[in-house]
């Protein structure tokens, strides 16, 4: 096995290429500008050199408020980057991991007699971005290009990089008081986790999609709160609505994952939350 990862020098690309190097599998790592998801002819060169039996694009315009503005680049990047991948893959039979997002969504939840049930992988999809049009235009390439790939969704990732907890931690060391939103309910998840399910998943042969988050939802107050906590910061936090952070892209109200298809096979170790979160702090100090 060799795997090519794409987006290596993002959150989950170094996590991967940590794991990967533990683990002792063959494993080469590309980023821009070397590795241009948008440009076809130059990744079929790179492939055909490397010779991986499996792919995991991790490449992708992540920022959510920017592709509202650039939603040409968008789709280039998180959908027709993705195709010109699964054609690559398909063509040369390798295996494709495309690695998604919550986003894909409405963000309203599901409702069950009258609580919010967390999404699987069945339900259908509406986003309500140009981010997550943009990636689900790309799940839906892959899907329809190739028949070896692993769709896997995940939300509120955080790792080595710059994300949410060491945003509220250097927050902390500048602020007696913060103020986090309350109203928006996700499942914070490690990369660590993240990099260990997909690992396991390209060894295997059950293709699909597949939803990977930690265990476990809270409200980005939540988070902050346990973030600090865990943390021994003393700072005062307050928790707000959606409405006083408006932000050029909505935000979803409710991006809870359900891992129901790793569930089913028997292959669901993401931790909780909150244990996923303790390592990582621990791991930061």
């Amino acid at each position: 096995m060799k795997v090519l990862l794409t987006g290596s020098n993002g959150q989950l690309g170094r996590e991967l290429t940590r794991q990967l190097k533990q683990k002792k599998i063959d494993h080469v790592g590309y980023d821009i500008p070397e590795f241009d998801i948008t440009d076809k002819e130059k990744m079929t060169v790179i492939i055909a050199k490397e010779q991986p039996t499996v792919i995991v694009n991790c490449g992708a315009l992540t920022n959510v408020d920017g592709c509202e503005t650039q939603k040409e680049l968008a789709m280039a990047i998180n959908a027709a980057g993705p195709k010109a991948l699964a054609e690559i893959a398909r063509d040369q039979d390798i295996v494709l991991v495309q690695v998604s997002t919550d986003y894909v969504f409405d963000g309203g939840g599901i409702s069950l007699n009258g609580v919010l049930r967390p999404y699987v992988e069945a339900d259908p999809i509406d986003p309500k971005t140009v981010y997550g049009e943009s990636k689900a235009a790309g799940e839906k390439a892959v899907v329809e290009t190739t028949p070896k790939y692993f769709v896997i969704r995940t939300a509120w990732l955080y790792g080595d990089g710059n994300n949410f907890v060491k945003t509220m931690l250097e927050l902390a060391s500048k602020h007696p008081k913060l103020t986090v939103v309350n109203d928006q309910v996700g499942s914070p998840t490690s990369t660590v986790d993240l990099a260990a399910a997909i690992i396991d998943l390209m060894q295997t042969d059950y293709y699909g999609t597949y939803h990977g988050t930690c265990e476990g939802q809270c409200s980005w107050y939540d988070f902050a709160v346990e973030i600090f906590r865990l943390s021994g910061i003393k700072v005062a936090v307050e928790p707000v609505t959606s409405e006083q952070f408006v932000r050029p892209a909505p935000r979803p109200k409710y991006s809870v994952l359900e891992n129901k298809a790793l569930n089913d096979l028997n292959m669901n170790h993401f931790r909780p939350w909150q244990v996923s979160l303790a390592e990582y702090l621990k791991n930061l100090n």
